[in-house]
């Protein structure tokens, strides 16, 4: 049996986490002069960050590049899209339907500290990954001290 760490604020945070994602799926939002409303999915994300870069993971299983958008905006890094239905016809021997369909979008707050100008994307086996590099950080400038 493994002993592990409780942290009291892990279940604050996943229900901080829940009633964000409910209330996201009320309310109209605004986002540099965009009205924006919320869709019908939210694709799940991972967001990591390690010395140089913040990094962002979405699943989207099954779409095409060409419906899914990347962009910067106010310091906001958008993600939006739409996963069409794969088929067309329609058909009445389906005895149901659980995945997700339609447009979606997340938006997340870019701290200063990064570099908008050099976010990179790339989508590979239904996971959009998006790389946001860091700016270099100012080392302090080491002054010689002359003896005279």
């Amino acid at each position: 049996m493994a002993i592990t760490r409780w942290d009291p604020f892990k279940d604050l945070m996943r229900l901080q986490d829940e009633l964000n994602k409910l209330f996201e799926d009320q309310i109209a939002r605004r986002i540099g002069g965009e009205e924006i409303y919320p869709s019908s999915w939210m694709p799940p994300v991972d967001i990591y960050e390690d010395e140089n870069n913040i990094t962002v993971r979405a699943d989207l299983p099954g779409m095409d590049q060409k419906d899914i958008e990347v962009k910067v905006e106010n310091n906001n890094l958008i993600i939006k899209g739409e996963k069409k239905f794969e088929d067309e016809e329609k058909r009445d021997n389906y005895h149901r339907i659980e995945r997700f369909y339609g447009t979606f979008q997340r938006s997340f707050i870019l701290p200063d500290t990064v570099n908008v100008d050099k976010v990179k994307a790339v989508y590979k086996n239904g996971v959009l990954e998006v790389t946001v590099p860091k700016k270099p950080e100012k080392k302090p400038k080491q002054i010689k001290v002359e003896v005279q």
